[in-house]
């Protein structure tokens, strides 16, 4: 019986061990592909996906816009405890505004530079000289005078600007150059302080990351146009999210001068006055709610050219000291005045030698005034 059992298993093998042969021996060749057909490796890996429109129209802009984008570096002297003198190389950023070579930046990258040195997107450095300076606006030209034709950049439109638009921001953060963050406007006519207390006002507020070393390069919208100019960061010095640009148009308005006269030509009216509310004028009896009380007025200024009187008499109202007397402002051609930052704002939109008619309170009596603006004298 085990004799029959294993005659029988092995007459099975040689069946299937001959059915095998056959079949490897009929069974057609695979195709072999000459050395022409062989697929390149890429084809083995996940075919890379194509570029979304929101990833190629950051490419594009970057393309045509990072070119005209500059490294600033500016020296400056300081002074040990021993009195000794060493250098201080600070850097920053800024763009082409012309294909001469003029560069538009922020008054801070460059202010009280002994040397000024300039590095183009191709990394050729270039010393700068600086042409004009606005410490009002945080705004600066300067200009290298060895490279002509450059790439350039021009000042967009920020009027009509929405919170939500996508923006880039190109710069020279920590040294690195040339580099692109992107984000959205977050909002508009924001006001904060700079590093010497000076106010500046009306910015565009994004969350494209800001750092050091971006100050002073360009805020594009999604069209590659210039629509601010990176000023500042909130926070502790690095990027938290929340940067800040002036807008390209407030810039686009004080340029001529600071190309052709090295300055910016500002209205000024020669008037410090103090906020009047609703309970200050029920205390001191005023003709009106609100308003502009004058206390001092520039000898020889505008203001006191035409008329205009300040106060005399000084009184205590709870922590805050009041001149009483002056004249009250409450309107300039027309427009409603209630505090000293309205009418600053409303003086600073005009130029020098404009007129303004001037609506006040002398006592109980309303009048109108007439002043012609004079210039504003520059301060440093």
């Amino acid at each position: 019986m085990r004799k029959t059992s294993v005659l029988i298993n092995l007459a099975l093998a040689a069946s299937l061990g001959g059915a095998t042969g056959w079949w490897i021996l009929r069974r057609p060749e695979p195709a072999r592909l000459s050395a022409a057909q062989t697929p390149p490796a890429a084809v083995a890996a996940p075919l890379q996906e194509a570029a979304s429109w929101d990833e190629q129209n950051n490419i594009q802009i970057y393309k045509a816009v990072s070119p005209a984008v500059v490294n600033i570096t500016s020296t400056t002297i300081q002074y040990d405890f021993f009195f000794n003198v060493f250098p201080v190389q600070c850097s920053g950023s800024g763009f082409l505004i012309d294909d001469q070579g003029s560069i538009l930046t922020n008054f801070h990258v460059i202010s009280g530079a002994r040397s000024i040195e300039v590095t183009l997107s191709d990394r050729t450095r270039h010393p700068a000289k600086l042409i004009g300076r606005d410490r009002v606006s945080d705004l600066a030209v300067i200009k290298i005078s060895d490279r002509k034709g450059l790439p350039f950049l021009k000042l967009g439109s920020s009027d009509n600007l929405q919170v939500g638009q996508k923006v880039l921001a190109i710069g020279n953060p920590f040294g690195f150059q040339g580099t692109l963050t992107t984000g959205v406007i977050s909002a508009l006519g924001r006001s904060i302080r700079d590093q010497d207390g000076r106010l500046l006002e009306d910015l565009i507020q994004s969350d494209a990351a800001i750092n050091p070393g971006n100050s002073g390069g360009p805020l594009l919208n999604s069209r590659g146009q210039v629509i601010g100019i990176n000023t500042a960061i909130f926070g502790p010095g690095t990027n938290v999210g929340i940067g800040f640009a002036i807008p390209a148009t407030a810039a686009h308005e004080i340029l001529a001068d600071l190309l052709q006269v090295g300055r910016v030509r500002r209205a000024f009216l020669g008037v410090i006055g103090q906020e009047v509310t609703p309970a200050i004028a029920q205390l001191l009896d005023l003709p009106v709610s609100q308003g502009l009380l004058v206390y001092r007025v520039t000898p020889g200024g505008p203001a006191e050219q035409a008329g205009i009187r300040p106060g005399q008499e000084l009184v205590l109202i709870g922590n805050e000291e009041f001149v009483i007397g002056g004249d009250l402002i409450v309107e300039v051609d027309g427009t409603p005045i209630a505090n000293p930052q309205e009418l600053g704002r409303y003086v600073l939109r005009k130029r020098p030698g404009d007129g303004i008619r001037m609506t006040l309170y002398r006592g109980k009596r309303r009048m109108s005034l007439d002043v012609k603006l004079g210039e504003r004298p520059d301060r440093e």
